[in-house]
């Protein structure tokens, strides 16, 4: 006969409840949030809308039209090197940070515990290096897209 003290059941219900919460209540909620988002916009809309029927007023057919921004060349490239710039610094965060607790613990330490760190970090940080390489490299190719869009934008 087995006994269950408070800790094990803790622990094993932590286990439990950790990943449905993150893999299915998470997800749901942040579509549920979207939804209701949206759902509000159009309520406003509409009842602009009614008011404006209601008291005769000119609608203005602007005001349903979705607002999609125009992202230009420059500004992909720019978010590319966020994004290499960002996943490099973690990638070479998390490899140190395992370096560290490997020299500090040595053979204490489980191989298991040390090995996805350090694999994981090396995805990070070659997946970082590869956007600096897109990066650069559409630099140098879209160049004169790039110009031309800065000198249409200075033109309006």
């Amino acid at each position: 006969m087995s006994v269950y003290t408070l800790d094990t059941v803790f622990n094993s219900l932590v286990t439990v409840l950790v990943p449905i919460c993150v893999c299915v209540v998470l997800p749901v909620t942040i579509v549920w949030i979207v939804m209701k988002a949206k759902k509000n916009e159009v309520n406003r809309k509409s009842e602009i809308l009614l008011k404006a029927i209601e008291s005769g007023v000119a609608i203005d057919t602007n005001l349903f039209k979705t607002e999609q921004r125009h992202i230009s060349t420059k500004e992909r490239l720019l978010k590319r090197l966020t994004g290499a710039c960002v996943t490099t610094f973690i990638g070479i965060a998390i490899i140190i940070s395992s370096c560290i607790t490997w020299s500090r613990y040595g053979e204490n330490i489980h191989a298991d515990n040390i090995q996805f760190p350090l694999l994981a970090g090396c995805t990070l940080l070659a997946v970082g290096i590869a956007l600096f390489i897109v990066f650069f490299t559409g630099k140098k190719m879209l160049a004169k897209e790039i110009e031309a869009e800065e000198q249409g934008l200075e033109q309006k």
